[in-house]
C-alpha cells in the first residue's frame, strides 16, 4: 500500500458571486496553514461573510465578525466543494492514488496555480 511522505491540503477561498478563486494556499490542516489564507484574500473580499466547515483552524484565522462556521445541509459552502470536484476532474494530478499524483509538494502548488490562472480567466471571459 503506497504511503504519503507528507499529508497536504488545498486550501481556497471563493468569491460567492462569480466564483473566482481569490486566494489560496497549500499546506496542513494547521492554524498556520489557515492564517496564510486568510492574509492572502483581498481586503475587499475579508469584509464580507466567509461560510466554512466546523475545521478549528478558521475560528482561529478568521475574525469572528466575518467568520459562520455551518454544516453540509445548508449548501452554504456546496460551490467550494463543487470547485474541488473540478479540479480533480480537470487535472488528473488532484486525484489521489493515481500514477500522475505528484509527490512533490512544489509541483502540486505549481499545476494548482496554473490551473487557478486558467480557471479564473475563463470565469472572467465567461462573465462578460
Amino acid at each position: 500500500m503506497l504511503k504519503k511522505a507528507h499529508d497536504t491540503w488545498m486550501w481556497m477561498a471563493l468569491c460567492r458571486q462569480t466564483r473566482h478563486v481569490v486566494a489560496s494556499a497549500v499546506g496542513d490542516r494547521s492554524n498556520q496553514t489557515c492564517q496564510r489564507l486568510w492574509e492572502a484574500i483581498a481586503e475587499g473580499y475579508r469584509q464580507g461573510h466567509c461560510f466554512t466547515d466546523w475545521w478549528g483552524a478558521y475560528a482561529a484565522a478568521i475574525p469572528e465578525e466575518h467568520h459562520f462556521a455551518v454544516g453540509k445541509e445548508t449548501g452554504e459552502t456546496a460551490h467550494v466543494e463543487r470547485w474541488k470536484n473540478t479540479l480533480r476532474q480537470r487535472l488528473a494530478r488532484f486525484v489521489r492514488m493515481t500514477f500522475s499524483f505528484s509527490t512533490s509538494v512544489l509541483m502540486h502548488e505549481a499545476y494548482l496555480l496554473l490551473f487557478l490562472h486558467r480557471y479564473n480567466t475563463e470565469r472572467a471571459i465567461l462573465l462578460k
